[in-house]
């Protein structure tokens, strides 16, 4: 079965992102019936249920549909059981774990689905990494067989590695001796500032294709432990039970559905209940707008519980994800993304601090803010312009500003609309909700822009914007929780111009036409470089660095040409190398 429907203006199959257990066809998830603190998440790949036609995904390979999978997985565990505490991710075949991404599919990809297929997956073992270390989720990776390349990665993600004792079972990241690619979703990163493998280990482990297996795996720190075949499931037993004991897991009762999405998508646009997307083909751009909420804050937990996946907060953040994705993989020409926010600011900020009161004591309240924080990672990430309209009518305040602030320019602006109308057509009701049009645009500074949401290095937006500049910062969150408007955050550095009413439409018009007059690829760099400033992490590192080189060893002939070795994998003939350095 291959994905059928639209294609992408690269010719690629339009990606869907929808998936539900009942759907899967190469996961396997269990709640362990003896102890319900513990999940089994097993990889059993359908050879024949590649995403699309060309190649047959053998050996446990892995491509873009079976990793949308394994994110639906993470999402669920997060929400719909709350009650696990560990989870062990491993095969549901004997001696092989995962063999990485597939090769015929990597090798028979336009370069744009090799750069998306390698994002998505890099997040989506950012976040894993991120239910150990804030949900209490800990991961545990039971290679119950070979994990090579993307396998071992996988496994790199979890907190714990354990590999099965049979004489044949390896950790091998065969990349640059067999395909001349990179180890592409933080295999490399991982390896040395994760496992904390010296780096001339790490460098001779990368250039070694069978990779190794038994004690010098331990001795090397490529895994914590090997365990004999005939001790094998009581052992993960008992590693998993010691982690779901440890587990710093939230109470907060039962855990909540999520439902399909409902979205209506056209030639022109992609509607949700609360985000909406329009797009201008002739202009290269699409205009997002997200709603905010219609009323204040609930009045305890127990009706957030009640409400589930209707709360305002997780409803508007998994159609922002999912919109995200689907532009990212579906919309390649949509170069500029202008994103607007309409609502009351006073209800975005009781809901705001409604679940920040509540996130410290309660399971569903920290998801949601982890899930915040993880969905505006992903804007942060992706290789489009971004572009704020703070308007009359606009809610950019707390989080949501985090919107702005994640954007490569903010335009705000100065006064009201002369006529009493905005450009959505609402006119003044005078109360200062959405649609007012006599209502200055305000944005409001809150805690949670100095810390709740931080970016991959680590650092607040506010933190990257003022880089060097701490006492600015200090200064702004004395600004915090009243409404500023446009001249001042102009002067105070939050904006990047404030024009009038008179000035307003021309020179934003101006604006996005110079943008999409430019390289969409000098574009990407220059952004890319500019988002992420000062201090590295191991996240970043994983975007900003090995995923830039992997994308330029992607189009080189070295990898991808006609005698390259992502070709040639599997002939049975060497490939041919230019061996000039560049």
């Amino acid at each position: 079965m291959t994905e059928s429907g639209p294609t992408t203006d690269a010719g690629s199959p339009a990606v869907d992102f929808d998936r539900d257990p009942s759907t899967y066809r190469h996961w396997q998830l269990e709640i362990d019936s003896e102890n319900p603190a513990v999940a089994y998440v097993r990889l059993d790949v359908d050879e024949e249920g590649g995403l699309v036609d060309g190649y047959e995904l053998k050996m446990n390979s892995y491509d873009l549909g079976v990793d949308i999978e394994l994110y639906d997985i993470t999402q669920r565990l997060r929400f719909t059981h709350p009650g696990v505490r560990a989870v062990v991710l491993t095969s549901a075949r004997d001696r092989n774990f995962c063999a990485g991404a597939n090769i015929r599919m990597l090798a028979g990809s336009p370069h744009p689905w090799k750069v998306n297929f390698c994002k998505f997956t890099n997040e989506t073992r950012n976040g894993i990494e991120d239910a150990t270390e804030h949900s209490g989720q800990t991961w545990v990776a039971a290679l119950n067989g070979t994990a090579a390349g993307g396998g071992y990665e996988m496994a790199l993600a979890c907190e714990t590695i354990l590999l099965i004792d049979d004489n044949s079972s390896t950790v091998a990241l065969p990349e640059v001796p067999l395909l001349g690619v990179l180890p592409g979703t933080g295999g490399l990163t991982r390896v040395t500032d994760k496992r904390r493998v010296r780096k001339d280990r790490a460098d001779v482990f990368a250039t070694k294709s069978e990779g190794f297996g038994g004690k010098q795996a331990v001795d090397w720190r490529l895994v914590d432990e090997v365990i004999p075949k005939r001790r094998w499931d009581e052992t993960v037993r008992e590693r998993a039970a010691d982690a779901a004991r440890a587990s710093t897991r939230l109470p907060g009762g039962a855990g909540i559905e999520l439902p399909p999405l409902q979205r209506t998508e056209t030639g022109e646009g992609i509607t949700y209940p609360h985000v909406r997307a329009s797009f201008d083909r002739a202009a290269g751009l699409v205009e997002i707008t997200i709603d905010g909420p219609d009323g204040g804050a609930p009045s305890s937990m127990e009706q957030v519980h009640e409400l589930g996946a209707d709360f305002w907060p997780l409803a508007v953040t998994r159609e922002l994800d999912d919109l995200i994705l689907r532009l990212r993989s579906n919309e390649l020409e949509l170069g500029t993304w202008v994103i607007r926010t309409r609502g009351d600011v006073g209800n975005a900020l009781a809901v705001e601090t409604f679940l920040e009161e509540h996130s410290s004591s309660d399971w569903l309240a920290s998801e949601i803010r982890h899930y915040v924080k993880r969905t505006l990672k992903r804007l942060d990430v992706t290789s489009r312009s971004l572009i704020a309209l703070i308007e009359p009518g606009s809610c950019f305040a707390g989080a949501l500003l985090e919107l702005a602030l994640a954007c490569d320019r903010q335009y705000m602006l100065d006064g009201p609309f002369d006529d009493s109308t905005d450009d959505t057509g609402d006119t003044d009701d005078t109360d200062g909700t959405a649609g007012s049009g006599q209502e200055e645009a305000r944005i409001v500074l809150t805690a949670a822009n100095f810390g709740t949401f931080p970016m991959g290095n680590g650092v607040t937006r506010l933190g990257s914007r003022f880089h060097g500049d701490d006492d600015h910062v200090a200064k702004l969150r004395q600004e915090a929780g009243r409404r500023i408007e446009a001249r001042e955050a102009l002067e105070l550095g939050l904006v990047t111009d404030a024009p009038d009413d008179i000035d307003w439409d021309d020179e934003v018009r101006i604006m996005l036409e110079e943008r999409a007059s430019l390289s969409p690829d000098a574009l990407t760099g220059m952004e890319a470089n500019h988002r992420f400033v000062g201090p590295e992490t191991m996240e970043s590192r994983i975007f900003s660095r090995l995923t830039a080189w992997q994308n330029w060893i992607f189009v080189r002939p070295n990898a991808s040409g006609p005698e390259g070795a992502l070709r040639k994998y599997g002939t049975g003939r060497r490939a041919d190398f230019d061996r000039r350095r560049v």
